[in-house]
């Protein structure tokens, strides 16, 4: 990995193997061109762009925090401009036209309550962008109340949600200091 805050296409990477799991924070990406990687990444109101070019065989995922942009440093990758710009540009770097890119986004579920909506932010910020910028947006699953685990194998496009619900949802909605949201009956989905 690069400096905290800026981990993007160069890094080390898991021994080799099958499906080598890569895991994406608050404020990282990655792009790939290996079919062994699959990135994943844990969901609350952030949102994960998955982006991939299908012809060059290329992929990657972010992950933010917020939607709007403020000044520069190590800050701004928790910002939707900024880490929706860097992996474009990472994907581009790659191999990969902008014209033939397409996107699935998950994440900005309202967490909680009485307070704003940074989830739904979020979400719209995303779509947004992806219409603003003429990428193929494919699929994925935004909004809602509970967060999600997600997975994505950036050269085939592949991608699977699983819904956290009950214990994990209250482990993971602790280390947020927020209220576990109540279980849900439905929601896991797998995207090709």
């Amino acid at each position: 990995m690069t400096a905290a805050g800026t981990a993007g296409i160069e890094g080390p990477l898991p021994a080799p193997g099958v499906d080598r799991r890569v895991n994406i924070v608050q404020g990282e990406f990655r792009v790939t061109a290996d079919p062994e990687v699959v990135l994943t990444t844990i969901l609350g109101s952030c949102v994960a762009a998955c982006l991939r070019d299908p012809v060059a065989g290329v992929g990657g995922m972010n992950h933010f925090l917020l939607p709007g942009e403020i000044g520069g440093g190590g800050e701004s990758m928790r910002y939707g401009v900024h880490a929706m710009e860097l992996l474009v540009n990472g994907l581009l770097r790659r191999g990969a036209r902008r014209e033939r890119l397409e996107a699935k986004l998950f994440g900005g579920a309202r967490m909680l309550d009485g307070l704003t909506d940074v989830g739904a932010q979020n979400a719209a910020f995303a779509e947004r962008f992806l219409r603003e910028e003429r990428i193929a947006h494919s699929g994925g699953s935004l909004r809602g109340e509970r967060g999600r685990r997600i997975q994505f194998w950036p050269v085939t496009g592949r991608a699977r949600q699983l819904v956290i619900e009950g214990h994990e949802a209250k482990v993971f909605a602790e280390e947020r200091r927020v209220k576990a949201p109540p279980p849900v009956e439905a929601g896991n989905v797998e995207l090709f």
